[in-house]
């Protein structure tokens, strides 16, 4: 078979007229699912799903490029283009979604002419027809239309509303004096943005890079509690600027969502979540989360009373408040393991850890990553890497842009760009993924550098690049990310965050900018010595996450407008051992679950780490670059995407299914 690249060209997107295109696009995929239908009386795999997967194929190929720059290149234009689109793409997928002649020819086909991997898909194909409300009548179906439309527009604007609130605070100090304490690099970016704004001194931002150097090494408590203030007030009642209030959406968004559950027959929305996830049942999603609560509650206080104790003992803080949090724990690491998170970045220019992880890539799966240049992109940070195996067959394409910078959503994520599949021709399409981040980019005189928790975050995200790239599935319903139980995607990135803990690795992943040594092993053991330094606050802190999400969604109650509130207040007093001010609004910019895709699924992140930690223990018991075992999880998770139910590609590698043991160990909680 050969290869057809296809890379996006970013700049002939014509945004002006994208909409007319997008249009155009789906009204030909609507006539040509007419006339499949049409033509065929006994429909097979080849003659009903493959030109199907066509039609998919080229939305995502015109959509995504689209989508991403969004995302990272926001403007107004773009912006009212994306919006402009949302409604369409509703009506489109609703449309197909009731199709009930579409359902019934697929539903007719012989699932004994299929293979394995087929027959999974053309399962999966069913299920989400009837969680689209192909069965509905007609009059619920329009609702169900409608519902859909609203709840696209309403999850891009509270998106937008956490993005427009962020940018739209900024601090400007004259000088240095509030500033004592900060890292370099955040001094840098702070005085270079101040240039951009035509402003003497500098300016601080709510930025992940700026936001978290403030946080957890000014020295200024009063500098700490304002960035803190306007951090967890943002696009809330209690943000100074309240045109970006999500409060009415939050609740809208939750009203429709249970609505929609209850239209498709489930009773509530975190029971439909799990429709399409490996959890069985919302009692068994609680059970799981209360438990690790129990386990990790007590020890959690502990370690926040010692924390306190801390604080008090050296005088850093009489009373330790939420924006001290971050400060004292730094401190009280650096006293009990010698070891500064700021020290340890000299430690990693990003140059070397890249190479170290495409080294680590190589070792484990026989890839190799190669940067090509002339490709066309989105910023002049932007990087383009192909992924080659050993037979030297291309396997996809994987994009990065790590770099915070104004106009770009926070956080870091992994995106497709285009999904593998076998054409008609027997070409294959190789699967494109992006990796985004929001790191602080280099002084002119020095290379950018991470601290260890930035090198966690990019192994993390690089993994579900992996996920997507190195799959071998034919199909575009089943290839990558594609078909896998949304509880289960976080797997293959929290399991590669593993190796950013391990000597071997790490020798590979970092070089001191200046002496060019590898991380010395008094600091490695520091580092590992500190791994679990208030692990279990870490933890509950997620429960905190994981549970108010899923209960919001599985009791709500339309008659109570507080109802989320009410929720978050009542999760914190299971949960909570850091004080909260009353203005916290910490719900009002939770993006995963009210803009992202994580709803009423928050708690993947934790159920994912059960199955990433046990499936590193294989490497602990072989060694953590062992190809055998590195091809081993290659050919039976990475490979596999979404041809095979998840449950059983871990015990396929694993050879049983997984034990909670090595997450308890992991995070020192036994």
């Amino acid at each position: 078979m050969t290869y057809s690249p296809g890379l996006p060209v970013f700049s002939s997107i014509d945004v002006p007229h994208f909409k007319t295109q997008m249009q155009d696009l789906l009204s030909n995929n609507q006539a040509a699912v007419a006339r499949i239908l049409a033509e065929n009386k006994n429909y097979t795999w080849e003659n009903l799903i493959h030109p199907l997967n066509d039609l998919d194929d080229s939305l995502e190929r015109l959509w995504s490029p689209l989508s991403h720059l969004h995302s990272v290149m926001d403007s107004k234009e773009l912006r009212e283009c994306y919006e402009a689109c949302l409604p369409l793409l509703s009506d489109y997928n609703s449309e197909m979604g009731h199709n009930l002649a579409l359902y019934k020819a697929i539903q007719s086909i012989d699932v004994h002419s299929l293979d394995a991997s087929q027959q999974k898909i053309l399962e999966d194909i069913l299920r989400d027809f009837q969680l689209s409300g192909v069965a509905l009548s007609s009059k619920d179906k329009a609702r169900f239309e409608k519902i859909q439309k609203e709840l696209a527009e309403l999850t891009n604007q509270f998106e937008n509303n956490v993005l427009d609130a962020t940018q739209a605070f900024s601090l400007h100090l004259k000088d240095d004096s509030q500033l004592k304490g900060l890292p370099q690099h955040a001094l840098d970016t702070a005085a270079a943005y101040a240039k951009t704004k035509k402003l003497p001194g500098y300016v601080l931002t709510l930025e992940a890079p700026c936001y978290l150097a403030v946080m957890t090494y000014a020295k200024d408590a009063e500098l700490r509690k304002t960035l803190y203030q306007a951090y967890v007030t943002r696009a809330s009642d209690q943000s100074a600027d309240k045109g970006f209030d999500n409060t009415k959406l939050m609740y809208d968004i939750l009203r429709l969502r249970d609505e929609k559950a209850r239209l498709l027959g489930f009773p509530n929305y975190a029971a439909l979540s799990l429709a399409t996830k490996m959890a069985e049942s919302t009692d068994g999603v609680l059970s799981f989360l209360y438990d690790l609560v129990k386990r990790a509650s007590l020890q959690a206080h502990t370690e926040f009373k010692a924390l306190s104790q801390f604080a008090s003992q050296t005088k850093l803080t009489n009373a330790l408040e939420p924006w001290d949090v971050a400060y004292v724990s730094e401190k009280k690491r650096e006293s009990l393991y010698g070891l500064s998170q700021e020290a340890l970045r000299a430690y990693f220019p990003l140059y070397r850890v890249m190479q170290g992880i495409f080294s680590i890539i190589q070792q484990l799966y026989g890839m190799t990553m190669q940067e090509i240049s002339g490709v066309d992109v989105w910023h002049p940070d932007v990087r383009c890497y192909c992924v080659v195996d050993e037979t030297n067959q291309l396997r996809g394409y994987i994009y990065t842009d790590l770099f915070a910078r104004p106009n770009k959503h926070g956080g870091a994520w992994m995106d497709s760009m285009q999904s593998r599949r076998v054409l008609s021709n027997q070409t294959i399409q190789p699967p494109i993924a992006t990796l985004t981040c929001n790191f602080a980019k280099s002084s002119s005189d020095k290379p950018a550098m991470l601290s260890h928790d930035e090198v966690l975050t990019l192994f993390h995200e690089l993994g579900h690049c992996l996920h997507h790239i190195l799959t071998q599935v034919d199909y575009l319903d089943a290839a990558g990310l594609n078909g896998v139980e949304w509880d289960a995607v976080e797997l293959p990135s929290q399991f590669f965050e593993n190796w950013a803990w391990n000597q071997e690795a790490l020798d590979l992943l970092s070089s001191h900018v200046e002496t060019g040594e590898s991380l010395p092993k008094a600091l490695y053991e520091a580092l590992l010595a500190s791994k679990n330094f208030q692990s279990a606050m870490y933890l509950l802190r997620q429960m905190e996450f994981s549970l108010f999400d899923f209960i919001v969604h599985k009791d709500f109650n339309v008659k109570d407008p507080e109802w989320v509130s009410k929720v978050l207040k009542e999760i914190r007093t299971q949960t909570a051992v850091i004080p909260i001010v009353p203005y916290n609004r910490f719900q009002h910019s939770f993006t995963h679950i009210f803009g992202g895709g994580y709803a009423a699924g928050y708690y993947s992140y934790i159920w994912a780490e059960v199955l990433s930690c046990d499936a590193f223990s294989r490497f602990e018991e072989e060694g953590i670059l062992n190809p055998t075992t590195g091809r081993d999880f290659l050919h039976c998770i990475l490979e596999k995407g979404g041809s095979k139910k998840a449950a059983q590609t871990f015990r396929d590698f694993r050879g049983r299914d997984a034990k909670i043991d090595a997450l308890l160990k992991q995070h020192g909680i036994m």
